[in-house]
């Protein structure tokens, strides 16, 4: 099926991609990996956790979004404000914020190299240590990623994840402890803009807003908000109907 256009019904407005960044990258620069049922897309589970519904879901759009996860599976909803059905079991809630970076400065960082598929057991390993958000075993086809080495041994990375149209978002930005203070994280923030722009493309991050932190070092970097948002994990019931024959 074909990915719906982004203006919807009845919201009396387009969004702005990052409005809906899921859907603005399924439905465009990222096609290629949507999985659609109706209105409603999701990535490869083994790819990225996140489903994108429309701007005001319906009771049909939320029955789409259980038959793609299955029963009793997990949903990650990005910037949904709308919550589930009574009969989804909420995992959890959490405030973050969207920092666009129209005001970086990127800079190439040398001693960074190029992250592929041979590396994908050591990031998720570093990513195991760290916890810098989710991270599966083909992310890393979503965009490039820079990681530093030390003795060998991966110790910190950043990358590309979600790219609406015009816009690629920094994410699976980690150090490991023993390197922590040594700027690492900021130099490869700023290499990943750099590709990013060089592309013609804008950068753009999500953090939780409770990681004050975190968002300190994004604004020195040259990133501002631009909204909060929402994220949250929640379970499809566990005793869906059998999904229509030909769907």
């Amino acid at each position: 099926m074909g990915a719906p256009l982004l203006r919807q019904e009845n919201s009396g407005h387009s969004l702005h991609p990052l409005d809906n960044p899921s859907l603005s990258a399924l439905s465009g620069p990222q096609a290629h990996l949507a999985e659609w049922r109706g209105r409603v897309v999701r990535y490869p589970a083994d790819v990225a956790p996140w489903f994108a519904l429309p701007e005001e879901p319906d009771a049909g759009d939320w029955a789409d979004a259980a038959a793609l996860a299955g029963p009793g599976a997990p949903v990650m909803l990005m910037g949904v404000q709308q919550a589930p059905p009574r009969d989804w079991e909420i995992g959890f809630e959490a405030e973050g914020v969207q920092l666009t970076g129209e005001g970086l400065r990127p800079e190439a960082y040398p001693e960074a190299v190029r992250l592929g598929a041979a590396d994908v057991p050591e990031m998720l390993d570093l990513v195991a240590r760290t916890r810098p958000g989710p991270f599966l075993p083909r992310t890393v086809e979503l965009g490039t990623y820079l990681g530093v080495r030390r003795d060998g041994a991966l110790v910190a990375m950043a990358g590309e994840r979600v790219r609406p149209a015009g816009w690629s978002e920094i994410s699976a930005v980690c150090t490991d402890p023993s390197v922590r203070g040594q700027g690492l994280a900021s130099r490869l923030v700023l290499a990943v803009a750099q590709v990013i722009t060089e592309r013609g493309d804008i950068p753009f991050l999500h953090a939780a807003a409770e990681n004050t932190g975190a968002v300190r070092l994004y604004e020195s970097l040259g990133f501002r908000l631009r909204r909060t948002t929402l994220f949250r994990g929640a379970t499809t019931p566990s005793d869906l109907p059998a999904p229509a024959v030909g769907v």
